[in-house]
């Protein structure tokens, strides 16, 4: 017998909605992330009570007992997670919400009654299959377990086609006679398709795919909705796919490419992966004395932090060695790329991690203008985001990217551990003009050295 009768079950499923829509609404913002996320989370929860307490559910004892297995893994599994790691576990979370939708329609083809159903479930299989298949190709190529660069074999775009039209075939048909066969063979060929649509993707476009995945990975929890006749999950799958959808046309227009561009664009030389060669031409480099001078006695700083700063761990360095400026009457801001780190947002959770100012942080096309009257820009770990080959050199990789205009600063200092290629593979041609210099090391240890000196001078 059910607890609340379905009148009440509607009204709190209305209310978990209304907490997913101003989740996202404060996820929009640094300032109100934290509470979008504790919104969302709340919405979550009473969906989940929701649905135990209006339905009657069999074999309760097993689901009970595999959320406890999976609470038990996950939450420590989570709290151990670095920032430079989140990407990884963002695709595997894609990954697991768009399987878990598949496995689900699975189940659910033998209760098909209508056209509709039987085509609401065979979207979700194949579209499931895909985004998990691709989000664990994603998370071994951030995770380093295969290369980044973009993997292609001959006659790969054929392939590509020949299981796309064998998906088709068998989601057709699914629809019209829910053959166990073809369900198996939906299943198998959407999961070598999200293989297929990731391997050639390399580069600073990884964490564009993800953001693609997970767009996907809403559509099928919209599907699953219809499948199960479930207006929440519709909803939820919805706001998912939506959001997903803008962020990666955002992320895709911060490149400055298409997003069609970066998942085929391996197959014309336009994937941004390069050779990764580590260049041999001079540079002229620096000790942190004399950095910390340069610092000192300037009036206007900008900081491009990068993904070298999150894999050091050197975020509250930097804000300590902010203050320090600041301290001194120095004006510091920190310009922000969107697709600077791994992943949407990484360097504002970063900053936001120090306990930096949200004013200080401006996105590219606010701080942009401000270079030129900059004397020292600061960049720590960044590089692909910085690099004049974006403006300059018709067949880089990276060609037409915005970028961050450090060059346009009196003085260009370059925080890094090596004169190695940034994620896309190629030199940066900023590390050879006259006005910039290199400071070689890791970046918490080379700004804790700076930070000393410039409180000694």
């Amino acid at each position: 017998m059910n607890v609340l009768a379905p009148e009440w079950a509607a009204a709190l499923y209305l209310v978990a909605a209304s907490c997913f829509i101003l989740a996202l609404r404060g996820l929009s913002s640094p300032k109100s992330a934290r509470r979008g996320n504790l919104i969302g989370a709340t919405g979550a929860v009473i969906a989940v009570i929701t649905v135990f307490l209006s339905m009657k559910i069999d074999n309760l004892p097993w689901i009970l007992g595999t959320i406890a297995v999976g609470s038990l893994i996950a939450a420590p599994v989570s709290r151990k997670v670095k920032m430079t790691q989140m990407p990884q576990l963002v695709a595997l979370f894609n990954g697991v919400g768009g399987g878990a939708a598949a496995l689900v329609a699975l189940l659910e083809v033998p209760h098909n009654t209508t056209v509709w159903s039987g085509i609401a479930t065979a979207f979700t299989i194949l579209v499931g299959s895909v985004s998990f298949s691709g989000s664990c190709i994603t998370f071994a190529k951030l995770q380093e377990l295969i290369p980044t660069r973009p993997l292609t074999f001959r006659g790969q775009p054929v392939v590509m086609a020949l299981v796309l039209a064998g998906a088709l075939a068998s989601a057709v048909v699914v629809v019209m006679s829910g053959s166990l066969l073809a369900v198996l063979a939906l299943l198998g060929l959407g999961l070598a398709a999200g293989v297929l649509l990731v391997l050639p993707v390399g580069g600073a476009d990884v964490p564009i795919v993800i953001s693609l995945l997970n767009a996907f990975t809403g559509l099928t929890v919209a599907a699953s909705g219809v499948v199960l006749g479930n207006v929440l999950l519709l909803v939820a799958g919805t706001l998912v796919g939506a959001s997903g959808t803008i962020l990666t046309r955002a992320m895709a227009s911060a490149m400055g490419r298409s997003v069609a561009g970066i998942i085929f664009g391996a197959f014309k030389g336009g994937s941004t992966a390069g050779s990764a060669t580590v260049s041999d031409r001079p540079v002229r480099s620096s000790s942190a004395e004399d950095v910390a001078i340069l610092l000192g006695y300037a009036q206007k700083v900008i900081v491009v932090p990068g993904y070298g700063l999150a894999v050091a761990q050197a975020q509250h360095v930097m804000a300590e060695l902010a203050q320090a400026l600041k301290d001194r009457d120095i004006e510091v801001v920190y310009g922000i790329h969107s697709v600077a780190g791994r992943m949407p947002g990484h360097m504002n959770v970063l900053m936001a991690e120090a306990n930096v100012p949200y004013e200080d942080l401006l996105e590219m096309d606010e701080v942009n203008p401000q270079f030129k009257t900059a004397d020292v820009a600061l960049v720590v770990g960044a590089n692909d985001v910085v690099n004049p080959a974006a403006k300059t050199s018709v067949g880089s990789p990276i060609y037409g990217m915005p970028i961050l205009d450090a060059a346009a600063a009196r003085q260009v200092v370059f925080l890094k551990r090596s004169m190695r290629p940034g994620f896309a593979g190629i030199e940066n041609e900023l590390l050879f003009e006259p006005q910039t210099t290199v400071l070689f090391g890791d970046a918490k240890e080379s700004l804790s050295k700076v930070l000393s000196s410039v409180r000694a001078l």
